[in-house]
């Protein structure tokens, strides 16, 4: 009797451990999936050339950069650390938007000083005549309040432009068949992003719950423009919007996809850069079900050309740490 019960207990606890290996996320290898960088959008190379750079001067700029301020190293580091992320991650996205996106300041510390004029400023979220607290009011949006997470909130808010209001006719008002950040939170110019980080005002009042929870900062509030980019353009606080960006598109992979992809700066980058991780994680599953069921091995995640850059430059950005 006493063997059979040793023998079933072990039975269990096989059991256990099997269930538990394959709940186990799949690391993703560090590397690039792509042998030679996927191309570079042409807006990134217009700006470039309107700069009189390239985008190897601009890469080396920004190392430049970073390797000669020690203590904006250790501000990352310790944000890295609180958001459990490694610091290569934070590096990676910041040298992925100043080699692509903008051109690194001569000195980081300016980012300050901009901060600073924006605090003053009167403008809003909105889109012609219309608040972003007169949009989100419509009955369309009803449903979204239910969620208490800001990141669940915007993400439904968000989708509800899609599915019914972008480049529809909708109670006599026509609205641009454009990205909802793009028609609602960027009042001076469509496509601008800001500080170190070149943060979204839309991704950081998603984020904003647990920026708030981790590092303290108050929460945005999509009616006060001023604030939310005084929040963006703020180096410290810019760093732990990053953080928690990169935090975020790692939980998903895992929790969605069943991808760790903790070990791959590229892939984190690329997720900084396009967005939309909750989506894609959800892509690459559906995706890797159908491989599944057709007897076929799972599908990488893979990096895009900014990605591709910081996978392939990593050597040089983990210097910097």
């Amino acid at each position: 009797m006493r063997h059979i019960i040793v023998t079933l207990a072990a039975a269990l606890l096989m059991t256990a451990f099997s269930t538990a290996a394959a709940d186990a996320a799949t690391l993703v290898p560090a590397g690039n999936r792509n042998a030679e960088q996927p191309g570079v959008p042409g807006a990134s190379a217009r700006r470039t050339k309107a700069s009189n750079s390239s985008y190897e001067r601009k890469y080396q700029k920004v190392i430049d950069l970073l390797s000669s301020d020690k203590q904006l190293i250790g501000k990352i580091k310790s944000t890295a650390g609180r958001y459990g992320i490694d610091p290569i991650h934070m590096i990676g996205a910041i040298v992925g938007e100043h080699t692509y996106n903008v051109d690194a300041y001569d000195r980081l510390q300016s980012y300050y000083v901009k901060a600073a004029s924006y605090a003053g400023s009167s403008f809003r979220f909105g889109y012609e005549d219309e608040t972003i607290a007169q949009f989100i009011a419509k009955p369309e949006f009803a449903n979204c309040s239910s969620n208490s997470d800001a990141y669940r909130l915007w993400s439904c808010r968000e989708n509800v432009w899609e599915k019914s209001f972008r480049g529809r006719k909708v109670g006599g008002k026509s609205y641009p068949d454009n990205r909802f950040s793009a028609v609602f939170f960027q009042p001076f110019y469509a496509g601008q992003t800001f500080g170190l980080g070149q943060m979204n005002p839309l991704t950081a009042l998603m984020l904003t719950d647990m920026v708030s929870k981790t590092s303290g900062y108050e929460k945005l509030d999509e009616n006060d423009a001023a604030a939310v980019y005084k929040a963006i353009m703020d180096p410290d606080r810019s760093l732990a919007f990053m953080a928690a960006s990169i935090r975020k598109s790692i939980d998903d992979y895992k929790s969605i996809a069943n991808m760790d992809i903790s070990d791959n700066p590229g892939l984190t980058s690329t997720l900084y850069n396009v967005g939309g991780s909750t989506q894609r994680a959800g892509a690459l599953a559906a995706r890797n079900r159908a491989r599944a069921a057709a007897g076929e091995g799972p599908a990488w995640p893979e990096e895009n050309y900014y990605g591709w850059l910081v996978n392939d430059r990593i050597e040089d950005l983990k210097k910097l740490l």
